[in-house]
């Protein structure tokens, strides 16, 4: 097989474009969330009602993502990456023009199928394209993208509605993401590895069947899940208490936090690096450690260790989510694509099914109770990497220029 190689330009081209594929699907994905109450004013709609705006994109996102998988094995994976990032720009950019909020829900439920697209194939992409000695590192890259879209996606349009208004906010996300998906296009080098294959439901969902037997890929699947979800819990309720006394921040200072996103972008690269040099299972297990120690660190009253504990929280989670989601896809041995869109699924879950869960502990027992929450969700997510261990494939290099050896470790 001929991968793309490091130090290659097209190895340089395929990694900033990757960058670019992350930053647009996550940029547009969260920029509603800064406005929810901007749209309970606007559009006299309840907050329940307001946050759909975000809600309703996840949930068909994590959906489509199945069917985007099977059709990028009869269309080719950049062609859906393309017209995946095209459309969830413009519909973007036409969320800023929205004359009421039953259109302005239908644009936001049409991104949703779009941003499908992008997560549950790049991963793949990354995994058969590149030089297995330096996957870690491009997913981290990839990942790396989707931490500064999402922080961007926030805070830019934070900023923006303070200064004009919530629709030149979204507009000029869609116009940046539009740019950057131009880029994308022109950049990203074509599959090398891709082998046309006739749409066959049959064979996806055999596909899929084949994965969810698969005690070592659902080990990673499960582990999504717990991992999402105790991250989503963290920072969708860190802000209930910082707007309280002691504390008192304002909104814009409580929204100015996921600036600590930066630690993912560095963590996503760095651990991922670490984890071709010493191996996934090693460094997955640090990685949960720093996620459970930045937790803890939360609870200690001053403010400055709280944003100290936060970052190193967020260091951990993305680190881990870069060497699981790549570990993934060497697991798999057939049907890469399909993992990965399973992997994303079980992610998205988490997300929405302990994020909602963690309002309960947030209500009945404060702060204390999310950290006791998201501290079982890593206990239970600890044992997953021991599961995964046994019996999974291990990719052994030799002399440089061979080729890479699989073998198994029971």
């Amino acid at each position: 097989m001929t991968y793309i190689q490091k130090g290659t330009k097209q190895y340089r081209s395929a990694s900033l474009s990757l960058f670019f594929a992350g930053f647009v699907t996550f940029a547009i994905l969260y920029t509603t969330q800064p406005l929810l109450s901007n749209f309970a004013r606007e559009f006299n709609v309840s907050a329940p009602v307001a946050s759909l705006t975000l809600s309703l994109t996840t949930g068909l996102l994590a959906i489509v993502m199945l069917v985007a998988a099977a059709l990028s094995d009869a269309i080719g994976k950049k062609k859906i990456m393309v017209l995946s990032m095209v459309c969830t720009s413009i519909f973007g950019l036409l969320t800023a023009f929205s004359p009421n909020f039953i259109t302005l829900l239908m644009f936001r439920a049409v991104l949703g199928i779009f941003i499908a697209g992008v997560p549950s194939i790049a991963m793949a992409y990354v995994t058969e394209e590149f030089d297995p000695k330096g996957i870690g590192k491009i997913m981290g890259l990839y990942i790396s993208g989707t931490t500064i879209g999402g922080m961007t996606g926030r805070i830019v349009t934070g900023i923006l509605t303070d200064f004009f208004s919530w629709r030149i906010a979204l507009a000029a996300i869609g116009v940046l993401s539009l740019i950057f998906s131009v880029l994308f296009a022109h950049m990203l080098p074509a599959p090398r590895q891709f082998a046309k294959k006739m749409l066959d439901w049959k064979t996806a969902c055999a596909a899929y069947k084949a994965h969810l037997h698969n005690r070592h890929l659902m080990a990673l699947m499960f582990l999504s899940l717990l991992l999402m979800g105790g991250f989503v819990t963290l920072y969708n309720y860190i802000g209930f208490l910082l707007v309280e006394p002691p504390y008192n921040l304002s909104q814009t200072l409580v929204g100015f936090i996921f600036v600590v996103y930066l630690c993912g972008t560095f963590s996503s690269i760095y651990m991922g690096k670490k984890a071709d040099q010493y191996g996934r299972s090693f460094i997955l297990k640090i990685s949960l450690g720093i996620m459970a120690g930045g937790a803890i660190l939360t609870l200690v009253p001053p403010l400055m260790i709280k944003v100290i504990g936060i970052c190193i929280f967020t260091f951990g989670f993305f680190a881990s989510h870069s060497i699981a989601s790549a570990w993934v896809g060497d697991t798999a041995v057939k049907y890469k694509t399909q993992a990965s869109s399973l992997y994303l699924l079980f992610y998205y879950l988490g997300s929405s099914l302990i994020g909602s869960i963690g309002g309960y502990f947030w209500l009945h027992f404060h702060w204390l109770g999310v950290i006791c929450l998201i501290s079982v969700l890593l206990m239970v997510g600890y044992p997953l990497v021991f599961l995964d261990q046994k019996g999974v494939r291990i990719t052994q290099f030799n002399k440089p220029g061979e080729e890479p050896v699989k073998r198994k470790v029971n």
